[in-house]
């Protein structure tokens, strides 16, 4: 629908474009520094900040020859869950008293062909204080050049901060949070994605762009379902210029209310 009215052939503000704000871009390029020395890596941030975005990014390194990633990305936090998951990442054929050994000589293999190695754990604030030690010894044991990464939310570093984890902080290299962006970024984001599709700046008009960047308070996953929910709007009424009423026609939808305003509505009813 987007397309025929816009007379485009993609839609903006689709996953699958994986270009990087220079937020993420900065945290990437230090990430790659760590990896060349032996990293331990924390990146973390609110939901929908860019966390998914930076990870998705550093996995298609993987088609490059000089990187290899192997990525945990689903929520199955069992040390032997995990194992599994980065021996499938390597395409490693092995057994389950094997697997660890084989993993270890298999990290080393990819370092003997001269390739830097990133080990990418999602969600990592699920983990158990029991799997991330033993996923601390089983790392130590592979080769320097490769960086373990994990993505989760603040309470991560909250939870690493305890005295009983004191032995898995102090071997943190390096740890960034994502930030929510700032009115200028936010704009410039959807800018962009206007622009690569060939869409007018003025796509959105004043109060409509106004609307989005205050209503998506800094929040790119957000941001990006807003826009896309009021193209939809105006498509629906085949216009080409995103108007205040459109993002309105969206905002009112019951997930974008807050929890407050669900209560009161509860109560007056």
């Amino acid at each position: 629908m987007i397309n025929a009215v816009w007379g485009i052939t993609q839609a903006p503000f689709k996953r699958d474009k994986l270009t990087l704000l220079p937020q993420q871009n900065h945290l990437l390029d230090i990430i790659k520094i760590h990896a060349q020395q032996g990293g331990f890596s924390v990146v973390i941030g609110e939901p929908g900040v860019g966390k998914t975005v930076l990870r998705e990014h550093i996995e298609q390194f993987n088609k490059a020859r000089e990187y290899t990633v192997a990525s945990c990305s689903r929520t199955l936090h069992t040390y032997r869950q995990i194992i599994w998951q980065l021996a499938d990442s390597f395409q490693l054929e092995t057994t389950e008293k094997n697997i660890e050994s084989d993993l270890i000589e298999c990290a080393f293999s990819h370092i003997r062909e001269r390739k830097t190695l990133y080990i990418l754990i999602d969600e990592a604030h699920l983990l158990d204080t029991s799997v991330l030690r033993k996923l601390r010894l089983l790392f130590e044991r592979f080769p320097k050049n490769h960086n373990l990464v994990l993505f989760g939310q603040p309470s991560l570093l909250h939870y690493l901060s305890l005295s009983t984890n004191k032995d898995i902080k102090s071997r943190i290299t390096y740890s960034a949070t994502l930030k929510p962006l700032n009115q200028e970024d936010m704009e410039r984001y959807i800018v962009r994605e206007l622009e690569s599709v060939k869409m007018g700046i003025n796509t959105f008009d004043e109060a409509a762009m106004a609307l989005i960047i205050r209503s998506s308070e800094g929040n790119l996953r957000l941001c990006r379902n807003l826009c896309l929910g009021s193209l939809i709007e105006a498509a629906r009424e085949t216009k080409r210029v995103v108007s205040i009423t459109h993002v309105n026609n969206v905002l009112v939808q019951p997930h974008w209310r807050s929890h407050e305003e669900l209560i009161t509505q509860q109560v007056l009813s």
